[in-house]
This record gives C-alpha cells, structure tokens and sequence, in this order.
C-alpha cells in the first residue's frame, strides 16, 4: 500500500513523520486512538483527520514495530 498521506518535512515537526503536512505527528494520532474510546469523538476534537490518516498512521506505525515475543510475569504493570 502507498502511503501518500504520511509526509516527512524537515521544517515541520522536525521532520518526525506526520499526517498530510499538518502539525499532527503519526505518533500523535497513534496516542489519540488510544485515547479516544469514540471515533467520533476524535473526529469532533480533530476534524482534519480522515480514516485514510488513521489507517496510514496504524500501518506506518506497525512497520517498526518488531515481531519479537515479550513474557510478562503476573507482577509485571504496564507503564504508559
């Protein structure tokens, strides 16, 4: 898939990857899923946002995450 929407500008965001040269880093709109429970929601407090944004972002995002397996004891709590 093209991901014509996730653009790289070193004068903007100091050239972190973000959403169709907006102020808006993939990493951001990553946090913002995970915030926002209701899509719209999201949507009312970003409305330059698209599904095609939130897709790109979610498969840009995953294409550096590693497939590795992680094993957590019981004890273990998850630090945000």
């Amino acid at each position: 898939m093209k991901l014509d929407r996730i653009t790289i500008n070193p004068a903007c965001m100091n050239g972190q990857p973000c959403i169709r040269n907006l102020r808006l880093t993939v990493r951001r709109v990553v946090e913002l899923l995970a915030t926002y429970s209701n899509r719209e929601e999201l949507y009312q407090e970003f409305p330059e946002l698209e599904d095609k944004d939130i897709q790109q972002a979610l498969i840009y995002a995953s294409t550096y995450l590693d497939d590795r397996i992680v094993e957590l004891s019981l004890n273990d709590e998850t630090v945000a």
